[in-house]
């Protein structure tokens, strides 16, 4: 399912203008992509927590040359569903 999906269903069941749906749509994951930047932890009732955390530097491997690879710490977006977003995917 694509955003332009989720604003045609969303512009359907409201009775809204697609492109006015899908505004707003982008307009909400820049706010959630701006506060995860800042660190910001994003919990959305019913549906999940989105959280930045920190990956520790590590060695991996280059399989074509089989030697060893430094790994540097990054900072990764992690999201952990709700209780009923649980319940509901089963």
């Amino acid at each position: 399912m694509t955003k332009k999906d989720i604003a045609l269903r969303v512009a359907q069941d409201l009775g809204e203008k697609q492109t006015r749906v899908k505004r707003v749509i982008q307009k909400t994951l820049d706010v959630i992509a701006e506060a995860l930047e800042k660190g910001e932890r994003i919990e959305i009732r019913n549906f999940g927590v989105f959280k930045v955390k920190m990956r520790k530097a590590r060695v991996g491997r280059n399989p074509r040359a089989n030697v060893p690879v430094p790994v540097p710490a990054r900072r990764i977006v992690v999201f952990k569903p709700g209780f009923y977003f649980r319940q509901n995917i089963k």
